[in-house]
């Protein structure tokens, strides 16, 4: 094949992965796993933060009507996108008073903005404020994401030519600070997952979840809806945790709002049958749940985690703590079998075979309090590492093997973050916010109190060996951050704050 077609081809391939989710962020958490961990990046790694650089890249106040303390969730990100206007970097931003805002992330350019029209009851409280409650999401996969991701740099590379000196390549595709992760290891007792099919046709939408309880269907292009949104959720529900996979779209209810039980709800996106798990009790965490690479689902509730089948939400097993738990499951793969992880009141990290629901392990990691999400990342040794906001720290702990059964042990700690939310990881480079977020009082402790109480947040860069810090971005932030935690993808890393300002930050484009 000649020179000319061989390129061709390969870049071809690279774009219909790129547009069919093969590593972009695509849900709270950026996988079904919610690892909130990025393999590669072509700009962001340990050896180029500890050069200058890294700033605030733009901030941009959405059009949007904050509703207690919810306002812009943290977005879904399309990293190249072709379409007749050329290529673009996308991301899709839910907002509170129910709207879906598409922007051009490398610009800070507003694409489209969606008022999806819901008329849900106003009012409400810091519980249940109404409106939409639940990130966005695109279709993805409940598969484990590629070992690492050479793409990520959006219209972020150098503008500069292709063409590099003789016998060296394109200067496009050589020196890019991107790690190499060891694929999931494959053995008889983990499942395996199909593999991506970068050229399987799928549609590219973004998914949102009204107020009324609609699921409604966007495409990213320009926001408008091919079809009528559909009943998905009871009117009034709090929403957490919105994804589709596997054709179909699952979510969590929390809080008991508008009366609505609190569960996990699964609509399939062809017949549009809706079939419901009610968990009895609220759910723990900001994900709401997180699901193994074959679709099984997991969800904390009161001391209790739980596996649900992705088919029908039966129960196919439990597991029972001693205390309740205070974080949403994370999944992960270590030699060769699935793990879940959970945190507990009493600051203990469980861990469970995903399989056969039994323990593995325990650990007391002075995670106690609402820990809301953990993360979880590889390094290029295979080392597997968790993530856990740790009172006004981030604790980050090796997973080892003791007994044939893995359990975990201490790596670092950080300096002092205020209110930590779910750390993001980022080809070896760890970024954790402060949230600024007044987390005292009581059920009767308003809104407006805990905003007026609450302080500005603020980004940092960590090593993610060390845990020493690269960076942070001091006073840019203007705001505190309520949920959601961060979102990251094309170079750039995205803080959503309460004043309905988005910020981006990054190294800056080169002309």
């Amino acid at each position: 094949m000649p020179r000319g077609a061989v390129c061709l081809a390969l870049v071809t391939a690279g774009v219909l992965q790129a547009q069919r989710g093969g590593g972009d962020w695509m849900t709270i958490g950026n996988d079904a796993q919610r690892s909130w961990w990025i393999r590669g990046d072509a700009k962001i790694a340990p050896e180029t933060m500890r050069k200058p650089g890294f700033e605030l890249l733009w901030k941009l106040k959405l059009n949007n009507e904050t509703r207690h303390l919810n306002a812009i969730t943290p977005p879904a990100l399309l990293d190249f996108y072709i379409s007749y206007r050329g290529f673009r970097t996308l991301g899709f931003f839910g907002g509170s008073s129910d709207n879906v805002i598409g922007i051009d992330t490398d610009i800070a350019r507003l694409e489209w903005e969606r008022s999806l029209g819901a008329k849900g009851p106003r009012g409400g409280s810091a519980l249940c404020p109404g409106g939409m409650t639940s990130s966005v999401t695109r279709p993805t996969f409940a598969a484990y994401p590629p070992a690492a991701a050479g793409r990520g740099a959006g219209r972020g590379n150098a503008a500069k030519s292709g063409v590099g000196e003789p016998l060296e390549g394109a200067v496009t595709l050589r020196d890019r600070p991107v790690q190499f992760v060891p694929p999931p290891t494959k053995g008889p007792n983990r499942r395996t997952a199909p593999p991506v099919n970068p050229f399987a046709r799928n549609p590219l939408f973004v998914l949102a979840v009204t107020g009324d309880g609609k699921l409604h269907s966007l495409y990213v292009s320009n926001g408008e809806e091919p079809k009528p949104a559909v009943p998905f959720l009871p009117a009034g529900a709090h929403a957490i945790g919105l994804i589709a996979f596997d054709n179909k779209a699952y979510a969590a209810t929390v809080n008991g709002c508008g009366g609505v039980a609190n569960g996990i709800w699964a609509i399939d996106l062809e017949s549009h049958a809706v079939t419901s798990w009610k968990a009895g009790a609220n759910l723990a965490g900001t994900t709401g749940f997180a699901a193994g690479p074959e679709g099984v689902l997991y969800a904390a509730v009161g001391s209790k985690i739980v596996a649900l089948d992705p088919g029908t939400l039966k129960e196919k097993g439990s597991y029972a703590a001693s205390a309740a738990f205070t974080s949403s499951p994370l999944v992960f793969e270590h030699k060769g079998k699935d793990i879940v992880a959970a945190s507990t009141a009493d600051g203990s990290i469980h861990l469970l075979d995903a399989d056969s629901m039994q323990a593995l392990s325990t650990f007391d990691a002075g995670a106690k309090g609402e820990v809301g999400a953990m993360a979880s990342w590889q390094d290029g040794s295979g080392t597997r590492w968790l993530l856990t906001p740790a009172g006004n720290t981030v604790a980050a702990l090796k997973v080892a093997d003791r007994g044939g059964k893995a359990s975990l042990e201490p790596g670092w700690v950080s300096g002092a973050i205020a209110s930590p939310l779910a750390p993001t990881i980022v080809n070896g480079v760890v970024f954790a916010v402060a949230s600024g977020e007044f987390r005292g009082g009581d059920e009767k402790t308003t809104a407006a109190q805990r905003a007026q109480k609450s302080s500005k947040a603020v980004l940092y860069a960590l090593d993610s060996a060390t845990g020493k810090e690269f960076w942070n971005s001091g006073p840019a932030i203007t705001s505190f951050v309520h949920s959601g935690g961060l979102a990251a993808g094309g170079g750039r890393v995205y803080v959503s704050a309460h004043d309905g300002t988005q910020y981006a930050f990054g190294f800056p484009m080169e002309h």
